[in-house]
């Protein structure tokens, strides 16, 4: 009994830390995204409610709304719309980091990003 009560409060240990890790998700978090010779500073500001993430993606020409998004796990899923189109964002949480893959008309780019200060 007391074994199975051991594995239990171990199991509840484990879901509150992961879910404290996407508390830290929240936030403004900073990168470029580097295409060529070309450099496009980029601030992501991130709200995790459960499972649904939300936000924008900013920069220098304005402020794109995170759209569909979702975690599971350290992993989660968004799309922003560009110019009509939309493109799918696939991000990896680390703690102090997030990296964010994309791909847009060809092209796949990768972003990491740090928590802004």
């Amino acid at each position: 009994m007391k074994k199975r009560l051991s594995i239990a409060a171990l199991l509840v240990c484990c879901f509150a830390a992961a879910f404290a890790a996407f508390a830290d998700l929240n936030g403004k978090w900073k990168g470029t995204l580097k295409i060529a010779d070309f450099e496009l500073p980029l601030t992501y500001t991130f709200k995790v409610d459960g499972e649904t993430l939300t936000g924008a993606c900013s920069t220098d020409q304005g402020d794109l709304p995170i759209l569909n998004g979702k975690i599971k796990g350290s992993d989660f899923t968004f799309a922003l719309d560009i110019q009509g189109q939309q493109m799918p964002q696939v991000g990896k949480f680390y703690g102090d980091s997030t990296v964010i893959t994309s791909e847009f008309q060809g092209q796949k780019t990768h972003v990491k990003l740090l928590r802004a200060q």
